[in-house]
């Protein structure tokens, strides 16, 4: 039986592609696949690396009649060692945030993001088989000179959502003071300047007891960080949360107390926190940027403009009038539904199947 490894940029707990790798390995396994995940070993949790080959090994690992499925999302030697791989290819796509988010504030990180946008280009026709985990995506591999890519969502554990949640979070933010929730990372295409924005005007105008709570690593943009600290100085906005990464029970804590999901993010090539926001039964308002209308699918408020005292006014409509809070919770369970009903790991083996047979 021939081997399907991954291959990986980072490896990390809490990570979205990370995870959907770990989920991924086991789905080959039960297809009866050898399977491993290759990464480089610096860029491994040290607890992860028990769980990841090193790159290094992957040219005396990896058969001809072998498949290697690249997780394409930022400049990595990684990518350039599975070009050189004389096996069976296959990309998935999961977006590569454009450098210019991060020039003047992480000039690192935007250099990372530039090779990857080259690599991702000169990696057009080296695979048989090309997916992206949403439209959004598939189109911009296809603007790069890739044929049709086929759509695949995040393979995603749901389960760990709805394990128990962290009962010493619950305890000091299930209070009276109304929970205003983002999860990801703190990078500047996630707008996180723009979510203080809105709440300023929804703690100032709207709801005086109200808590914005940001919960992602900031591990490498400290100075990004450090600007978003100043605004909530400058707009002295009261009760600000930023506990960066956090352990699953931890998040589920989060998501459980919260009441309200604020996103200002404008790209994401999926955006997870929306389906686990749909699992705690969060009401999600959000900008209508890159692929959030297509994985909401009708889903969740939807705006357009960052009109920021007109979000804040939909805020606390969400918050307080209980038929329409009722009616958009319904809506995200619906398109949960939806997504749990799907068959993704039969659909992904019949995109493989031209490389597996």
């Amino acid at each position: 039986m021939r081997a399907i490894h991954q291959f990986v940029a980072g490896f990390s707990n809490g990570d979205a592609i990370s995870n959907e790798a770990f989920v991924l390995r086991s789905v080959f396994r039960s297809w009866g696949h050898p399977s491993d995940i290759f990464c480089e070993t610096r860029r491994t949790l040290p607890e992860l690396r028990k769980e990841a080959e090193d790159i290094s090994a992957c040219a005396a690992a990896i058969k001809p009649d072998d498949v290697a499925l690249l997780h394409l999302s930022v400049g990595s030697d990684v990518n350039d060692a599975f070009a050189a791989l004389p096996c069976r290819k296959a990309i998935l796509y999961h977006n590569i945030t454009p450098a210019e988010y991060f020039y003047g504030l992480q000039e690192n990180i935007a250099m990372l993001l530039a090779r990857g946008r080259e690599q991702a280009r000169a990696l057009a026709g080296k695979a048989q088989v090309v997916m992206a985990d949403s439209a959004f995506n598939a189109k911009e591999l296809e603007q790069w000179g890739y044929g049709p890519a086929g759509v695949l969502p995040l393979v995603l554990d749901l389960e760990r959502l709805r394990s128990k949640p962290n009962r010493a979070v619950l305890r000091e933010y299930d209070d009276d003071l109304v929970n205003v929730l983002f999860v990801g990372r703190c990078v500047p295409n996630k707008r996180l300047e723009d979510a203080l924005s809105a709440f300023y005007y929804f703690q100032r105008y709207i709801e005086p007891n109200s808590r914005f709570i940001h919960v992602g690593s900031y591990a490498g943009t400290e100075q990004y960080h450090a600007l978003l600290l100043t605004r909530v100085r400058e707009f002295q906005i009261n009760h600000i949360a930023m506990p960066g990464a956090v352990r699953q029970d931890e998040l589920n804590a989060y998501y459980r107390s919260a009441d309200l999901f604020l996103s200002m993010s404008e790209h994401e090539g999926f955006c997870i926190p929306l389906i686990e926001s749909m699992v705690h039964d969060l009401p999600i308002l959000a900008y209508a940027a890159g692929a959030v209308p297509e994985t909401l699918d009708g889903a969740g408020v939807l705006f357009r403009e960052k009109r920021f005292d007109l979000v804040a006014e939909m805020m606390g409509r969400l918050v307080r009038d209980t038929a329409l809070r009722d009616a958009v919770i319904a809506g995200q369970r619906g398109r949960l539904a939806r997504y749990e009903k799907r068959d993704l790991a039969s659909e992904l083996r019949g995109f493989l199947n031209p490389i597996l047979t």
